[in-house]
């Protein structure tokens, strides 16, 4: 008989800690559980400047295997390959995307491949895969940018509800490894404040893992542990 979930209180703010232990005593599938941090801001994404995106390199991982393509010639697609990229082309990776492949959670570019993948706007983009050189997806240094990508590397992007969802880590990470990755990716959003945002940036901080119920963080303890 399955362990009785232990009790959320909804009206409750936790620390990023007692959260981290609560979601994870609370995630009894049978699946490796990933854990979910979402956090409201007070920014209006219609807006340009009050768009927020960026990428965060979690010191712990995401516990999920990324399959990235990349996009380069000769020493640059070398580079890739042995960095760890499984899928690597110019215009006959193009038409193989053209053609319907989209088995790939990342797309790396060299920044003279971007006129090849341009024409894959209406495909990638509303996937959330164009590659951008605010996120370090575009970028001469294809090795790093795939060894990143495969290591931890998480990129996040305001939803039209003013919304970021990213995934930190699996249940069976420990408690340590939560809680940092936690910090490291309020951090970076803190960084990525657009010069449009006014009155309160962080609204509200919810933890949860795939099938468990949502825990409310408390968002002044949180940003103090960012600092």
């Amino acid at each position: 008989m399955a362990a009785a979930l232990q009790a959320v209180e909804s009206d409750k703010l936790y620390s990023i800690a007692e959260a981290v232990e609560l979601v994870k005593s609370n995630a009894k599938a049978k699946f490796d559980e990933t854990i979910d941090l979402a956090i409201n801001l007070g920014v209006d994404p219609k807006y340009a400047d009050q768009m927020v995106r960026g990428v965060c390199n979690l010191p712990a991982g995401t516990g999920r295997t990324v399959r990235v393509a990349v996009f380069a010639r000769d020493a640059k697609a070398e580079e890739a390959k042995e960095a760890g990229a499984e899928v690597v082309g110019a215009e006959d990776l193009m038409e193989k995307i053209q053609g319907g492949f989209m088995d790939f959670d990342r797309v790396i570019a060299s920044p003279d491949m971007m006129p090849i993948v341009g024409r894959l706007g209406k495909v990638l983009g509303p996937r959330g895969l164009m590659p951008n050189p605010k996120v370090g997806t575009v970028t001469p240094n294809v090795g790093q940018a795939v060894k990143d990508a495969m290591g931890g590397a998480v990129e996040f992007r305001v939803e039209k509800a003013g919304i970021v969802h990213a995934g930190v880590g699996k249940a069976s990470f420990t408690q340590e490894d939560l809680e940092k990755n936690i910090t490291t990716f309020v951090a970076a959003l803190v960084r990525a404040k657009p010069t449009g945002a006014k009155g309160t940036y962080v609204k509200k901080i919810a933890l949860s893992s795939t099938m468990g119920p949502g825990v409310q963080i408390d968002i002044s303890q949180a940003l103090a542990a960012t600092q």
